[in-house]
């Protein structure tokens, strides 16, 4: 040893750092957060935002999100019902009103997470998908050096020469769609590259799904309409009752079409027991698209079968009642005169209304208005306990009867504000009196109520049933279905096909033979390598024929030198 070779290693510079400290499993100070400036901290969140971890938890954090809007009544989908609810959640309406619960998948936290997840997820394809095309233009990896450590190897000796086997070997194992690649005397083959296309189109379904989910809500809307039996509708901004657009989708967008609700089929479960249960809702309409309302087409729209119109399709979601009732003042003068749709409160349909008559006239000098407020039960009870209150015991019309309580004063139709046409505001109204008690009446259809106090009266002329209409125009639907549809055939090729290699090599022995060697390696634990690999050494063997001597062990060693060891394929997995 010379003196040099004595000689210590200099000392590394200030800030500089030695190769122990390099190899060490600390991590950097660049690496991590600490210390780091504001070009390291944005590299930092773009990896972690990046990662297949935070895309992970974002997806988990999305799926947690859309509950509430399965949970709670959304506007989007029926205003209706939003307002049923609120009126009977007064206390908690206001904290889910500043959650934006009614209104969860175009809220800002909702929309926050979608972003990310979106960015997330690019960020993981666009990398993967480069990694994977140099994939594809790269030759299989080379055999390893010793062949006997794979977890499944196959050995013989033949008199054919290496050249015969590896020619073989290489015709046999395209045959079987491998990508060979022959290098001397060896050849290496790699098959499943069908895993990563699953796995990359699962992550692009998901991008797509996401995409069309988006356009959706960028330019799609949303209006519904309560339509009476012998009512009609024309997709206007005038008749709807309710209506949400997008960024790219407004009132001047509306598909010009409409339609007249010419009756209604309604069926339910009367044995068994699942008495009540809905068997059947049956719109049954006539419609027109296009300006040119006097060629009338016939359509039935039911639960999840919508009706399709130009670019928009109308959803039945709803259904109920409206009970006929004219009031008339004093003098016999018909005042008010319409179907009143009552709001469905229980599976039974027991239904609440009211009834607001503005142009009642003047009584004793004095302008005065009318209001009723009750109950509409299509199959009503014989008497009502004290308790329950007016309930219906079947949602079908067996024997309907309608409750109402009256009320006289100002119902503030007059003030220019605007009112909920579902609920009465008593601020101002006396409810009337009949001997010393609240009047109160239960009518059966064709059935009148003279009213106290010589405010007239009031009869039950009939009933006839409405439906809530949903008219939606999502654009996005169509690529958000086939991204999915996508996705769950990604996720079965990523999950069923293997990713296996296969290495064959052939060389001279000092006794004159061919020693053939065969090597198998799969991404996971599967028997088809094995299956694959010996059914392989069998048809190989038709141009290398096996020797009758067995082979000795320890094997001689060949005279070729082995080809360098590939560090991705000799360790087991």
């Amino acid at each position: 040893m010379s003196d040099t070779d004595l000689k210590p290693e200099p000392a590394a510079p200030a800030g500089d750092e030695t190769d122990a400290e390099r190899l060490t499993s600390a991590p950097l100070e660049a690496d991590g957060p600490t210390g780091m400036r504001p070009l390291g901290w944005l590299r930092w969140m773009w990896r972690q935002l990046t990662s297949m971890r935070v895309a992970l938890i974002l997806l988990f954090m999305l799926s947690l999100a859309a509950i509430p809007g399965s949970l709670i009544p959304q506007t989007s989908q029926n205003a209706f019902k939003v307002q049923t609810w609120k009126a009977a959640h007064k206390g908690i309406t206001p904290l889910y009103e500043k959650l934006e619960l009614f209104n969860v998948y175009s809220s800002a936290w909702f929309s926050a997470i979608y972003i990310l997840l979106f960015i997330s997820l690019a960020g993981c394809i666009i990398p993967r998908t480069w990694q994977f095309v140099g994939v594809l233009r790269a030759k299989p990896p080379a055999a390893p050096a010793n062949l006997t450590r794979m977890p499944v190897y196959a050995a013989w000796r033949t008199n054919a020469s290496p050249e015969a086997a590896v020619t073989a070997a290489q015709r046999l194992l395209r045959a079987r769609r491998f990508r060979a690649h022959g290098s001397g005397s060896a050849v290496a083959a790699e098959k499943g590259y069908l895993r990563e296309v699953g796995n990359l189109l699962f992550h692009l379904s998901l991008f797509a799904l996401l995409a069309g989910f988006g356009w959706a809500s960028l330019a799609s809307g949303q209006g519904g309409k309560l339509v009476v039996e012998g009512a009609g509708y024309t997709n206007t901004m005038t008749q709807m009752d309710d209506f949400s657009g997008s960024a790219f989708y407004g009132s001047e967008d509306l598909d010009p079409f409409g339609f007249k609700l010419d009756g209604f089929t309604a069926k339910y479960q009367t044995t068994g027991d699942q008495i009540g249960s809905a068997r059947e809702f049956t719109a049954h309409i006539r419609y027109w698209q296009g300006a040119d309302n006097s060629k009338l087409k016939s359509g039935d729209i039911q639960v999840n079968h919508p009706l399709e119109i130009g670019d928009s399709k109308v959803f039945l979601i709803g259904h109920g009642y409206a009970p006929v009732i004219t009031v008339k003042d004093a003098s016999g003068k018909v005042v008010f005169h319409d179907a009143v749709p009552f709001l469905p409160q229980d599976g039974n349909l027991t239904s609440t209304g009211v009834v607001k008559v503005g142009d009642y006239g003047q009584k004793d000098g004095k302008k005065v208005q009318l209001g009723f407020q009750g109950f509409f039960l299509p199959t009503a009870p014989a008497n009502f306990g004290p308790n329950t209150g007016p309930r219906s015991l079947f949602p079908g019309d067996a024997d309907p009867a309608l409750v109402l309580t009256a009320y006289a004063g100002d119902l503030g139709t007059d003030s220019g504000l605007p009112q909920n046409v579902y609920q009465l505001d008593l601020t101002k109204m006396t409810q009337l009196q009949q001997d010393g008690q609240i009047a109160k009446e239960r009518m059966k259809p064709g059935q009148g109520w003279t009213l106290p106090d010589n405010y007239g009266s009031i009869s039950f002329d009939g009933y006839k049933q409405w439906a809530t209409f949903s008219v939606s125009h999502r654009p996005g639907n169509s690529i958000a279905l086939a991204g999915a549809v996508l996705a769950i055939a990604g996720l079965v090729g990523s999950l069923f096909v293997q990713r296996r290699r296969i290495w064959v090599r052939a060389v001279a022995t000092a006794d004159g033979s061919t020693l053939v060697e065969l090597a198998g390696l799969a991404r996971s634990e599967s028997a088809k390598t094995a299956e694959e690999l010996a059914e392989l050494a069998v048809d190989l063997q038709d141009d290398a024929p096996a020797l009758d001597e067995p082979l000795d062990e320890p094997q001689d060693e060949p005279v070729e030198p082995a080809q360098p060891a590939d560090a991705d394929t000799t360790s087991k997995e």
